[in-house]
């Protein structure tokens, strides 16, 4: 598998970078994880615009699913050779509600499912292309899922924004990459369930057993030092920080 950060600034938008989205590939089938504020954008760096498999979309906040939007209107108004067939879009219950809201109902209140084709998530195992997925329930205000990815022996896991569960580390064991979340400063912020700081996604990785953590979702206010800091006090394997346009084969 290739993994590619789209985005990977958390809650909006940096100078550097936009929010959540990450692209897998395998076998030439593209799965798009998280299109937050800004990412379609950049992910025209990395494939075209219709040139995506499959989507996955962790949870409901802006910044992990609002340039949906834009790209409905890439994919509904497209000017060369018609409107696009449906895609494959899987989220948690509601998404198609929430996207067509957002997008003001129109054209009409059903037109996101003429190019958007939506399933909703639950904690389970499914096919996607030729992957393989599991995904868990994650500690977060609103209904929110981690996610596993498996292909050809090897395995990458997501956390979505999460605060400290067991289901993560589930999701994570034996890991090859984990891709994990640490909006929070270790010492400064402790609210429960909403978000990792770096010494907590540092546990999290040495308790998965994972074999390389890449730190992200780090918001423009964190310094991303100082948790790059924390989860290497705590974690014995590689661990760097997540950054626009850098891929990593798995």
């Amino acid at each position: 598998m290739k993994l590619t950060v789209v985005g990977c600034s958390g809650s909006f938008p940096s100078a550097e970078s936009a929010c959540s989205s990450y692209l897998v590939e395998a076998d030439g089938f593209r799965l798009l994880l998280d299109m937050g504020n800004g990412a379609l954008g950049e992910l025209q760096r990395h494939c075209g615009l219709y040139d995506l498999d499959a989507i996955f979309l962790s949870h409901l906040h802006a910044d992990h699913c609002i340039d949906m939007c834009a790209y409905f209107v890439a994919r509904y108004y497209r000017h060369d050779g018609g409107r696009c067939a449906p895609i494959p879009v899987y989220g948690p219950e509601g998404t198609e509600q929430r996207l067509t809201t957002a997008y003001a109902d129109t054209p009409s209140a059903s037109s996101m499912s003429e190019v958007f084709d939506f399933h909703t998530v639950k904690p389970g195992t499914f096919e996607v292309g030729p992957f393989t997925v599991h995904t868990e329930r994650v500690a977060h205000p609103v209904e929110a899922y981690g996610i596993r990815v498996e292909h050809g022996g090897r395995t990458l896991t997501y956390s979505g924004d999460t605060g400290v569960t067991e289901a993560l580390t589930e999701l994570a064991r034996d890991a090859d990459l984990f891709l994990c979340e640490a909006a929070f400063t270790d010492g400064k912020e402790n609210i429960p369930d909403l978000h990792l700081n770096g010494r907590e996604a540092g546990e999290t990785a040495a308790r998965a057993g994972a074999r390389r953590l890449v730190l992200t979702h780090i918001p423009p206010w964190t310094d991303p030092q100082a948790n790059l800091a924390d989860a290497r006090a705590v974690y014995d394997g590689p661990v760097e920080l997540a950054a626009p346009r850098i891929s990593y084969e798995i």
